[in-house]
């Protein structure tokens, strides 16, 4: 095997068949855009703007937290280092776990309580499929306020224009929600709630609403501007009066004028280098969490390299901008026991390959396609390909589940809250795909000694079934290559930014040919794919990029009941706030997570005394 250091990935995109790429993805936020730490700074003696409560993010925290504070009597700035409103939450699917007794459960005869809620978001005695435990390490009193603020929320919601599908609550896909009883909401999508978002998903039909219900109420946006700097009235103490942020223009091209006449009511016009934002009474932060910063992640999860790339990318960068600023100032971390243990889908593989970004199948049509640069395939039968390692390698059984899931309503017969015996009512399959992508060390190179790349292989005969149209804007060519034969296909992958070595011709060659074997035989000895079907011998072959994505934030600052961010000895940061990924302390990911925190953020924040 011939090792060789590769080029730094900036490196890389200067020049070659990557130039094109390069040009697009400068001044967009992706997951490998670093920005620098939070500072601790006196503040400036004379600022740009100014208002009572000045937020910063405008997706489900910060939308909520805008519309609570503007209706406790509060002027209220929302800042966003994007193009558009929405964050995360707008290319979410909207499901959204909210409990404790809503009209929706009420209608369908599902009795749910605060006090059921916060009984089943600290029950120590669950699991998940892999023994994690669910709901054990999170912080009882923001679990309280939590629970206590959910069905008020729900219907906060619904007074601000967001409509719910009329269906009893279910547990199609949350996760982490309490074994009691269904609290899964439902977001109707009908097309028509605003301008075209980022994915055009449902997440639209959540955030649209919302953001129009601010406008209307008179919240003004600053967009286009990455908050860096957190002030309080001295550089480590006292309260915290504003903000400074940096001009980061990322109007995608040829965005609609429908898009910019739907935003252009209270969006504060500026193109300022840097712009300082005096809160008379409270800063909040919704920044999405840190997912997307893969020095802080790695802190928490090391396999997390460059490799692994953002859910949300390349829309919403989850920066850790959030709590960099506040922990420059004093701020401590919570839940970070959360987050380091392997819970409910924060990583995940995808049924897509082909794209650096799989988390989305981002279209054409999309305002961020010139920022994807390609849809990806979907591959949805794992029979047609295996996954190799960046040295050629199958590592698991492709067929196999992706990730471990989260308890939810309905999972345990019985369900007894506080049972010993709770855990050995979930049955255990650890799923450990993840585990043999990421931690597997086989051909990799220091500084970080990542894993590398995921490749999925197959042959022509594969992408017929499935149907591919192989090439723009499907597939990217540093994110999907051909040969002729497999020592070709495999020279090509150290085009690839991530592939730390080269990938030797004849281990991909050996492997292939070893799986053609199970085929012939119906048993794979080595993994126990079930009954493999097709073999991979007619060229072209193909491999396309198949990394996990990492997604959801369970550690961040820490806050008390009323959200407001606490030091490193408990104590209360006057005028400071955070909810949602960004704050620690609770282990559901999500929707309900952010809106709630919103919640209560946005009303303690407008009652603050000056």
């Amino acid at each position: 095997m011939t090792d060789h250091k590769k080029v730094g990935r900036r490196d890389f995109l200067k020049g070659g068949a990557a130039g094109a790429a390069a040009g697009m993805l400068a001044g967009f936020p992706v997951e490998a855009q670093q920005f620098a730490p939070g500072v601790a700074s006196a503040p400036p003696e004379e600022w740009d703007l100014e208002a009572d409560v000045v937020i910063i993010g405008g997706g489900a925290t910060g939308m909520s937290a805008a519309i609570r504070a503007v209706d406790g009597g509060a002027s209220v700035i929302v800042v966003d280092t994007n193009y558009d409103i929405g964050g995360h939450a707008i290319l979410s699917g909207a499901f959204m776990p909210l409990g404790g007794g809503t009209s929706l459960q009420k209608k369908y005869g599902i009795e749910d309580s605060p006090d059921l809620v916060f009984q089943d978001l600290t029950d120590w005695s669950v699991v998940e499929i892999n023994g994690m435990p669910e709901y054990r390490y999170n912080d009882r009193r923001v679990q309280r306020a939590f629970a206590d603020n959910m069905a008020p929320t729900f219907e906060f919601l619904v007074e601000n224009g967001v409509v719910f599908d009329d269906r009893a609550p279910n547990s199609r896909s949350g996760v982490a929600t309490g074994l009691s009883v269904f609290r899964e909401n439902h977001v109707s999508y009908h097309g028509d709630t605003g301008p075209e978002a980022p994915n055009g998903g449902a997440g639209t039909g959540l955030m649209r609403p919302l953001e129009a219900s601010a406008r209307r109420k008179g919240v003004r946006f600053l967009l286009n501007y990455h908050m860096d700097v957190v002030f309080r009235e001295a550089p480590t103490s006292g309260r915290v009066v504003g903000i400074q942020a940096s001009h980061t223009p990322r109007v995608p091209p040829g965005s609609s004028e429908r898009l910019e006449s739907f935003r252009s009511e209270g969006n504060i016009d500026l193109d300022h280098p840097t712009v300082t934002v005096k809160a008379n009474k409270a800063v909040i932060l919704g920044t999405g969490g840190s997912t997307g910063n893969v020095n802080f992640r790695m802190m928490y999860d090391p396999r997390l390299t460059e490799a692994v790339q953002l859910g949300g990318a390349p829309y919403s960068p989850q920066d850790g901008s959030g709590e960099l600023a506040g922990m420059a100032i004093g701020a401590a971390l919570s839940g970070t026991a959360n987050h380091a243990l392997e819970r409910n889908g924060y990583i995940r593989k995808r049924g897509l390959v082909g794209a650096q970004y799989l988390y989305i199948q981002w279209t054409p049509e999309s305002p961020v396609f010139p920022y994807a640069r390609a849809s990806g395939l979907r591959l949805t039968n794992w029979q047609n390909a295996i996954c190799v390692n960046q040295v050629g390698k199958r590592f698991y059984d492709e067929t196999a589940g992706n990730w471990p899931d989260g308890t939810k309503g309905g999972d345990m017969d019985p369900y007894v809250h506080g049972d010993w015996r709770n855990p050995s009512r979930i049955e255990y399959d650890p799923q450990n795909y993840i585990d043999a992508a990421l931690a597997m060390n086989e051909g990799s190179q220091p500084p970080n000694f990542g894993s590398g790349p995921v490749w999925a292989i197959c042959d022509a005969d594969a992408a017929e079934r499935m149907r591919w149209e192989v090439g723009p804007p499907n597939t990217d060519p540093l994110y999907f290559f051909s040969g002729s034969t497999l020592s070709e296909l495999a020279g090509k992958l150290a085009e690839n930014p991530y592939q730390n070595v080269s990938m030797p011709a004849e281990h991909l060659e050996a492997t292939v040919a070893r799986y053609n074997t199970f085929v012939d035989s119906g048993v794979d000895e080595d993994f126990a794919k079930t009954t493999p079907q097709y073999k991979i011998q007619t060229p072209p072959f193909y491999a396309a990029w198949a990394m996990p994505v990492v997604h959801d934030t369970y550690a961040g600052l820490r806050i008390n009941m009323r959200c407001q961010v606490l030091d490193w000895s408990g104590e209360v940061i006057p005028g400071l706030y955070c909810g949602g990924e960004s704050a620690g302390g609770c282990s559901m990911h999500g929707l309900a997570r952010c809106t709630t925190q919103g919640y209560i953020a946005g009303a303690a924040a407008a009652a603050e005394e000056i």
